[in-house]
């Protein structure tokens, strides 16, 4: 006879022995055994730390935004013509005003790096103001080739011109989408 068979038959005459609890086991918070996530939220973007952080890298950070695109969903937001001349004389500004940040921000840089120059000269760091003087020359490498984008900027040529161009581009693909979704795939 097994374990079991003794507790089967007991239930079947009708005789289930209860132990009554005195002091019955407290409810237990869930809390104790699970532990629940809070929702996270949304973190934003962090940009990467650059070396020059406002340097020649923000001026690059803008070039390299894809403009295309940008262009074809301005121009399926408001396909004229007028609205692609007001985005590009905005485009324009945005770049000039990104290069006299730049500039600035190099300028500054050279002056602080002039008067450390000065002042660990006078004492005698001659390492230092080797570091120095490499940093300098790398800061004004930096300030003219933001310079000569400028210039050509300004002749509607290299590479600041190319953001023009691209945005030029995407916002007639996306005039044609327009009269393809419109009128050229109508069946008459």
């Amino acid at each position: 006879m097994s374990l079991f068979d003794i507790f089967n038959r007991q239930r079947q005459n009708g005789h289930s022995h209860t132990v009554a609890i005195e002091n019955p086991i407290p409810d237990i918070p869930e809390t104790i055994f699970i532990e629940k996530e809070t929702p996270e939220k949304e973190q934003p973007e962090e940009k990467p730390v650059t070396p020059f952080n406002g340097g020649i890298h923000l001026l690059y950070d803008f070039l390299d935004k894809n403009y295309e695109s940008k262009g074809y969903n301005d121009a399926l937001v408001n396909p004229d013509a007028t609205h692609l001349d007001q985005n590009v004389i905005a485009l324009k500004n945005d770049l000039e005003r990104s290069i006299r940040k730049v500039k600035t921000f190099y300028e500054d840089f050279i002056r602080q790096i002039n008067f450390h120059i000065t002042s660990r000269s006078r004492s005698g760091m001659i390492d230092t103001v080797e570091e120095l003087t490499v940093k300098k020359e790398i800061a004004e490498s930096h300030i003219s080739q933001v310079k000569e984008i400028e210039e050509q900027a300004k002749l509607n040529e290299g590479v600041g011109h190319g953001i023009i161009i691209s945005y030029t581009r995407g916002f007639r693909n996306g005039l044609a989408a327009i009269s393809s979704h419109i009128i050229l795939n109508k069946n008459f």
